[in-house]
């Protein structure tokens, strides 16, 4: 339950992602100043976060928001889901 332009927009970024991947691979080969490498690691997990909001962000208006409008089970369902994402994201 995906909005289409949402859905772009989140293979827009992963494939930001996997072009930032494939420079530090390259810069790892070439074997560029450790410092560098660390930068460029550094800034493919702030760019994971981003997409890590952004369909977190996704799934709280759309999924969270029609399972709170449901039955009960629905609620309790959602609320330990999202327990265990936030437990996960602070790992």
């Amino acid at each position: 339950m995906i909005d289409q332009k949402l859905k772009k927009r989140a293979i827009h970024r992963i494939k930001i992602i996997r072009g930032q991947l494939d420079g530090l691979m390259k810069a790892i080969e070439t074997e560029v100043y450790c410092p560098d490498l660390l930068e460029q690691s550094l800034s493919i997990q702030r760019s994971l976060k981003s997409l890590d909001a952004f369909i977190l962000e996704n799934h709280l208006r759309t999924h969270v928001q029609h399972q709170m409008q449901k039955s009960s089970g629905n609620k309790e369902k959602t609320v330990k889901e999202l327990i265990r994402i936030y437990t996960l994201s602070n790992k």
